[in-house]
């Protein structure tokens, strides 16, 4: 670990450490030092973050998979509550790279893997104020969602839908599905372990613009629907959540994500598209309910995605 490249308190990461399974700081330290030649794996990551993330949250993530894999004969399964554009894609990647080197496998998967397919998605997103093709709780299977967790803590087999976002000219459908047999699962969401409000109209009565009427009236169909994934919540055996100091930085995040997406691929959401779909992540659910998500991990990041606290929350 160099400490110039680690900003948060070491008191609360350490007592995240000990919480995990080792008996201190310097002795997890010592762990991944003899490991070291394991993260030599570093395509997926951008010098500016890439010591950070591993030290903060890819090695802890990893420890206590690692821990769950040894200590627990029944498979588990960790969350990881994220708003979009903030790097989970990168980081299950790492993860699943690094793990095999540990001789066990990890499978990251997203609930997104899990939307409608299109015939379904087409009634289930009608009318949404937003005009956006997917995104917001609602336009998953949560039922398969479920069926697939539970089958694969019954089983270890893993049998998940991929969606692909550029077919259909880029509203997206499920391409292939994907099997496989981890020893431990990785969940990840942007509203991963969201929870509905009883009163949740309060909040917006100040934000700019202000909500239109069908805004207000659809976000209270989203609200009903976050109940339907109460289930899959209570399938995750331990949550860690990213959260930003602001949620506005998720703009600039998920901006630069889809303009990469571009370069890359030639294909991303653009002008009025990107637009919309951010206003949907604003709006759709009020953004206090992230505030009580009932994470065991909380991790703060700043504007740059730079890890300034983690923790037990």
């Amino acid at each position: 670990m160099k400490a110039s490249n680690i900003n948060f308190p070491l008191d609360k990461f350490e007592k995240l450490i000990i919480n995990i399974g080792w008996d201190s700081l310097q002795d997890w330290i010592r762990f991944w030092n003899i490991k070291k030649d394991l993260l030599l794996i570093n395509e997926y990551w951008d010098d500016n973050v890439r010591e950070d993330w591993i030290w903060g949250l890819a090695l802890p993530l990893l420890s206590q998979a690692y821990k769950f894999k040894n200590k627990f004969s029944e498979r588990k399964i960790i969350g990881i509550s994220a708003l979009p554009g903030t790097g989970k894609t990168t980081l299950g990647k790492w993860l699943e790279a690094i793990s095999v080197k540990l001789d066990f496998k990890i499978n990251v998967i997203s609930i997104d893997d899990f939307y409608l397919p299109s015939d379904e998605m087409k009634l289930a997103i009608k009318n949404n104020p937003w005009n956006v093709s997917r995104g917001f709780p609602g336009s998953h299977s949560v039922n398969l969602m479920q069926e697939t967790l539970l089958n694969w803590k019954a089983d270890g087999h893993l049998k998940v839908p991929v969606f692909d976002k550029s077919l259909r000219n880029g509203l997206g459908d499920r391409s292939h599905w994907r099997v496989d047999d981890p020893d431990l699962l990785i969940l990840e969401g942007w509203f991963l372990g969201v929870k509905p409000l009883a009163n949740c109209l309060e909040e917006y009565k100040s934000f700019e613009p202000s909500l239109t009427s069908l805004e207000s009236s659809y976000r209270l169909n989203i609200q009903n629907n976050l109940k339907q994934y109460f289930d899959i919540w209570n399938l995750i055996d331990n949550i860690w959540q990213v959260k930003p100091l602001k949620f506005e930085y998720m703009n600039l995040w998920k901006t630069n994500q889809e303009n990469e997406m571009f370069r890359k691929e030639g294909k991303s959401l653009k002008d009025i598209q990107l637009s919309n779909f951010l206003r949907m992540l604003n709006v759709s659910i009020p953004k206090i309910c992230f505030e009580e998500i009932n994470s065991d991990v909380l991790l703060l990041i700043n504007q740059e995605r730079k890890i300034i606290e983690v923790g037990l929350k």
